[in-house]
């Protein structure tokens, strides 16, 4: 059987295993790993804050060199079958298209990571430094089953100096040249409450009450329509460099990539700055009470380096003087690693390698991923980079967390074909 085969059949299994998160339920998929690993020679742990909710740790021992992990997680979003043209965990293989829940988000990763660290131990391959699978659980809401409370409770499990992970790896044509993305860093997720006060009565006689409804879709407009000032972080100053040649200033950023193509704006855009998206309103209960307070949701995404404390003076100023009070609900995230690492310089030369003329560009990620536990636990370097070079970026990127989700095959030989050289390049 090829590698390309055994990666598509070990898919096919992990997608019909439901572990929509939640509840989970990421045991099941725990096991199917963990019999197919130890079958294949390689070294398996499960750890578990409850029964149901499994991690799975593999490790092909090496020597005394830098460490190296595979990561990615084993639970998916929510599916709604009649919304799709097949069964959301059929795992059906067809015109060389695995589909099902979880297919690019990130069961393709797993099963490759898996069949990648399975057939280097069948080859007899010793790496200088461990090499590690991690499977966590519970990515996709985060409620402290997955990695975070790995990190917490069994640091010697998941302690490592190098890690690759989901949030980059796309191919992309900009300007007749082609970029595969490497994530290094992520903004931080730092969503805000704001309680809108006012004063409540009878909506039949809507003169005589103080509608917080009112007032606050007067607070959602201003930050509807606030447009931070724009930042050159290293990220962006670095993808500058390989798509433009040059930095321009940061207001101009944006002008000069829209000559080049729409796509590196959209990439871009929301890099260049924090973000504040209103996403959910709460007032009244009853139709007829005009609602003495309302709250209201705002998602708050942070480059690296950029804290809450730094945005609320901002934040505040937007709103303008009135009756509310504003509450960062959490902060995750943030991280980033330096482009400056063999591991940078092992997947640059991989690109180059596999597609002469075509160079590796970085980004920072806008959502959330896995990397920030390891970053912020122990300096970890990680990168989001799993290559996909025959579905357009664009259709993948609608089809995660959507209907119809599904995987070239062609993609994911290639994900195998990169892991296992990763694990062969020197990183120290």
């Amino acid at each position: 059987m090829s590698l390309r085969e055994e990666t598509v059949g070990l898919l096919q299994q992990l997608i019909r295993l439901n572990t929509v998160n939640p509840p989970g339920n990421e045991t099941f998929a725990a096991h199917c790993l963990r019999d197919y690993l130890e079958a294949n020679g390689v070294e398996v742990e499960l750890y578990a804050r409850t029964p149901e909710r499994a991690n799975l740790v593999a490790r092909l021992k090496g020597g005394d060199g830098p460490t190296l992990a595979f990561i990615s997680h084993t639970d998916t979003v929510v599916a709604e079958p009649s919304e799709w043209q097949r069964d959301p965990w059929s795992g059906d293989l067809v015109d060389d298209h695995v589909w099902g829940r979880g297919a690019l988000d990130m069961k393709n990763q797993v099963a490759a990571s898996a069949v990648a660290i399975a057939s280097l131990a069948r080859e007899g391959f010793r790496p200088s430094g461990d090499l590690v699978f991690i499977a966590a659980a519970d990515e996709e809401v985060g409620k402290s089953f997955g990695l975070e409370w790995l990190c917490a409770e069994h640091p010697d499990a998941v302690r490592v100096d190098y890690a690759i992970n989901e949030g980059g790896g796309d191919r992309v044509e900009l300007g007749g040249s082609a970029f595969y993305l490497c994530a290094s860093a992520e903004k931080m997720t730092a969503p805000f409450r704001l309680r809108v006060r006012g004063r409540s009565g009878h909506a039949s006689m809507p003169g005589i009450a103080d509608n917080a409804l009112l007032k606050a879709a007067l607070l959602i407009q201003a930050l509807g329509a606030y447009r931070p000032e724009p930042e050159i972080g290293p990220e962006v100053g670095a993808f500058l460099d390989a798509v433009l040649g040059e930095r321009p200033a940061a207001t101009e950023v944006l002008e000069r990539l829209a000559r080049v193509d729409p796509l590196a704006v959209e990439l871009i855009e929301p890099l260049l700055s924090f973000t504040l998206s209103p996403t959910m309103i709460s007032a009244s209960e009853r139709r007829n009470v005009v609602p003495g307070a309302c709250d209201v949701t705002v998602d708050s995404r942070l480059p690296p380096g950029m804290t809450p404390e730094d945005v609320e003076p901002i934040v505040r100023s937007v709103l303008g003087e009135g009756d509310y009070e504003l509450e960062w609900i959490e902060r995750w995230g943030g991280t980033r690693s330096s482009m400056e690492t063999p591991l940078y310089r092992a997947i640059e030369r991989w690109v180059t390698e596999t597609e002469p003329g075509a160079k590796l560009a970085p980004v920072c990620c806008a959502g959330f991923t896995d990397s920030h536990w390891l970053r912020d636990a122990f300096g970890t370097v990680a990168y989001g980079f799993f290559p996909m070079r025959t579905m357009d970026p664009e259709l993948a990127s609608r089809l995660i967390h959507s209907a119809d989700e599904r995987v070239h095959v062609d993609d994911l030989e290639l994900g195998v074909e990169f892991l296992r050289d990763l694990a062969r390049s020197p990183l120290s």
